[in-house]
């Protein structure tokens, strides 16, 4: 970026952003849980995949075949750390159901952020 130089704001902008993968089910529920810690923001993408749980064999018109992808939600989140491991303490407790294929959560470091519309940079951005 032309002009903008990410040392000179170290320290100052210190944020996570939280991936999760879930139960498409279990996003309501999430969702609620998510509003109730103080997350304003949230990015909701339909996705597809497997782990352990490696998907399954489901006959069709007496043909066998095997859905190797499961449906799943993967959530998108970006916050101030104060408040990411309630973020994710929250996120976890919705979506567990106890059984294969309850999900991942991933916190990542953010590096800088801006708001297209208004061209605030980092905390004034989120």
């Amino acid at each position: 970026m032309i002009g903008y130089d990410p040392a000179c704001c170290a320290g100052e902008f210190d944020v996570k952003k939280i991936e999760a993968i879930i139960k498409p089910f279990k996003l309501d529920e999430v969702k609620e849980a998510l509003h109730e810690v103080g997350v304003s923001g949230i990015t909701v993408t339909e996705a597809k995949g497997f782990g352990r749980q490696k998907g399954h064999t489901e006959l069709y018109r007496g043909a066998e075949y095997v859905v190797d992808f499961l449906p799943k939600v993967k959530l998108e989140v970006v916050v101030p750390d104060d408040l990411a491991e309630r973020t994710v303490e929250a996120i976890a407790a919705a979506a567990q159901t106890g059984r294969i294929g309850d999900g991942k959560i991933f916190v990542i470091p953010v590096e800088s952020a801006l708001r297209i519309r208004t061209g605030e940079r980092d905390n004034d951005a989120i």
